[in-house]
């Protein structure tokens, strides 16, 4: 998109506001009625770039925008027109002034916002949501950076219809490592985690969260890792926010509190039922702060499962803490969501959500250097968090002003663009990932040495890359370089070079060399248990790798022995529902079925089974493989009626999942 281009022949775009995920935001003039608007250019990318995707694509981005341009609201920000101009769908949107709640905490040094506050938010969003679920219109992705509150007071949620249809550009998050297709994991409610029906309930739950960070300045489950995060919504109960900010209304709490309920029905019915209990909580009797003394209201707290134990505590979903602003900062015209980035770049002042960015001005060479730092450490945040796109594009801001201000063979600028690297393999874009990290690891041997810990670290991202696009061969010698160079510059044990050493071995596994990759796995096992002890989880994700490989050559006693003791060393020190957990007591079952004991082998794939279910819920792809790895040790038992019944069940469960995504 370039300036001063003309939509449709009415919008003429001024300026850019920002980039995110799905496209590019606008400032731009309506030619027809001379007002400044917002204009989102969505750009459809992926693998599925097909003519016939993209005749589906077009009719839904209709549909969903026609369904955004019908609500009208005072809470809800205005779609004024929407449509297709040389290829590129585009929305039109009323221009805001104001700050998201993200920006409003943000200002507030990420301390909770004042009790009046947060009531008049509640008060304002809930009514917005009764007016959409009243049209059975559910949003899907409710969460501060989706909540605006403008320079009147007006409180407006932002992008209805936007979120579903960023899955169907091919947008979705998802949780590293497990595969749950996902959308802010700080506000998902327990049934979309779940995989489960999802109705305007999962709206109030989203709500709540929200609720709860404003009022106690943090999300109900706030750990960095995703995962945890997932497993607070489904299994713990929210510590009550009172217990952080005793001045919240005992009231308040507890409604909040109801919101965040696991199950919907046990939430309030509805947004209608919600605002009486708001309206009701306006009593004088009712508003009570500490002073009127602690509530009778009981919540159980228990812990998450033993294998989140550990887990580095980050940053909540949005973002790190931040100076207050001054009045003239707050007047920013903002949009939504991960379309822009807010923040001054100049002040060293970032934001994951939403808001203007400003153009630079000349406040000084230290000064530009610090806000590129802020940002980036912002930007390395959101990567940790899950959200790749928002930390994309604030990695793209932080390289382009480094190169500006560096130039692109600064040790600091390539630093940026081996994040870069990194942050499109995690988006899917493997083919642009391998190029940009072939290119920093080339700049940086030439700058830093080829030996250099960050110039390995580019070759050992390159080789990532390569494996997962299957270039297997490549990928081994690339990884054999960077273990050795890191044996001679960091030594033997060091755990970057014993790294390096496990993904050898993978790659040997992978390319039919089990025999090398057997004695490759017993030589490592040995380092990570000399280095870092028996039972590190790197220790033990050794040995898994071991076992695996007696299995490929057919040991399948010394296979189902190192499984099971693998199994049990993990539940021992992950728990008994971790991922890491669960594969291994699967190779047990695989062992046992391999040596013939098809019946106990039954009874351990029937475990992982329950267990991917019981944490996942019965509808996730590892779940679902789970019961099909049961049907058919059934059908090794001559059980064939109970095993038909499990494939059905799994024909089913798949199928439902599959329309769930449509």
């Amino acid at each position: 998109m370039a300036e001063n281009r003309l939509i449709r022949g009415r919008y003429r775009l001024l300026d850019i506001i920002g980039r995110g995920g799905m496209g590019e935001v606008w400032r731009a003039r309506d030619e027809s009625l001379g007002r400044q608007v917002a204009v989102k250019c969505l750009k459809p990318m992926g693998q599925r770039q097909e003519p016939g995707f993209l005749r589906v694509l077009r009719e839904r981005f209709r549909r969903e925008a026609r369904v955004a341009a019908a609500l009208q609201h005072r809470g809800i920000t205005v779609v004024h027109d929407f449509g297709e101009d040389d290829g590129i769908l585009f929305i039109v949107m009323e221009l805001l002034s104001g700050r998201n709640l993200s920006q409003l905490l943000d200002d507030n040094r990420r301390q909770p916002l004042p009790v009046p506050d947060v009531i008049e938010i509640a008060e304002q969003v809930t009514a917005a949501l009764a007016y959409t679920h009243e049209q059975a219109i559910v949003h899907r992705d409710l969460k501060p950076a989706n909540i605006v509150r403008t320079t009147d007071g007006t409180v407006k949620i932002c992008d209805f219809g936007i979120a579903r249809l960023g899955h169907d550009i091919g947008f979705t998050a998802r949780l590293t490592g497990t595969g749950v297709a996902m959308g802010s994991p700080h506000y998902m409610s327990p049934e979309q985690i779940g995989a489960g029906t999802v109705d305007h309930r999962s709206d109030l739950y989203s709500l709540g969260c929200v609720l709860y960070e404003i009022a106690t300045g943090a999300p109900p489950f706030a750990q960095g890792d995703a995962w945890a995060v997932l497993v607070g919504h489904r299994d713990t109960a929210p510590e009550p926010p009172r217990r952080v900010r005793p001045d919240l209304p005992e009231v308040y709490e507890r409604i909040v509190l109801d919101l965040l309920a696991k199950e919907p029905d046990d939430r309030p019915r509805d947004a209608d039922e919600l605002g009486k209990r708001l309206a009701d909580a306006r009593h004088p009797r009712a508003v009570r702060g500490a002073g009127g003394g602690p509530g009778d209201l009981t919540v159980p707290t228990p812990r998450l499962p033993s294998w989140t134990q550990g887990i580095t505590v980050g940053s909540p979903a949005a973002g790190a803490r931040r100076r207050r602003r001054t009045a003239s900062d707050r007047a920013a015209a903002v949009l939504t969501d991960a379309w822009t980035i807010g923040g001054d770049p100049q002040r060293g002042e970032s934001s994951p959500a939403v808001g203007l960015v400003r153009p630079a001005t000349s406040e000084g060479h230290h000064a530009t250097l610090a806000a590129l730092a802020d940002r980036l450490a912002t930007a390395r945040q959101l990567a940790g968090l899950g959200r790749h796109f928002e930390a994309h594009q604030l990695f793209t801001e932080v390289l382009a002003g480094r190169e500006r201000t560096l130039g692109p063979d600064h040790p600091d600028t390539l630093g940026c663009r081996h994040h870069l690297a990194v942050g499109l393999g995690r988006l899917g874009r493997l083919e642009d990932s391998r190029a940009t990290a072939r290119e920093v690891a080339a700049a940086r041997a030439r700058v830093l040495g080829a030996h250099h810990p960050d110039t390995l670290a580019s070759r050992f991202q390159l080789a990532s890359v390569l494996g997962q696009l299957g270039a297997w061969p490549e990928a081994l010698c690339a990884y054999r370089e960077v273990a050795a160079a890191r044996a001679e510059s960091l030594g033997p044990d060091h755990p970057d070079t014993l790294a390096a050493r496990y993904e050898v071995g993978i790659c040997l596994g992978r390319l039919g060399r089990s025999a090398e990759a057997l004695t490759h796995y017993r030589e490592l096992v040995a380092a990570r248990t000399r280095a870092q002890g028996p039972d590190d989880p790197e220790t033990l994700r050794a040995r898994h790798g071991l076992g695996v490989n007696y299995g490929r050559q057919n040991r399948w006693e010394e296979a189902l022995t190192e499984a099971r003791q693998v199994t049990a060393a993990r539940a021992r020190v992950l728990g008994a529902d971790h991922p890491d957990t669960l594969a291994s007591r699967r190779e047990t079952a695989v062992a046992l079925g391999r040596l013939g004991r098809w019946g106990d082998a039954l009874e351990v794939y029937r475990q992982v089974a329950d267990a991917r279910e019981r944490v996942l819920g019965p509808a996730h792809l590892d779940a679902l493989a789970s019961r099909g790895d049961q049907a058919q040790c059934l059908e090794q038992l001559g059980r064939t009626d109970e095993a038909a019944a499990l494939y059905r069940r799994v024909a089913v469960l798949r199928q439902e999942r599959a329309q769930r995504r449509r």
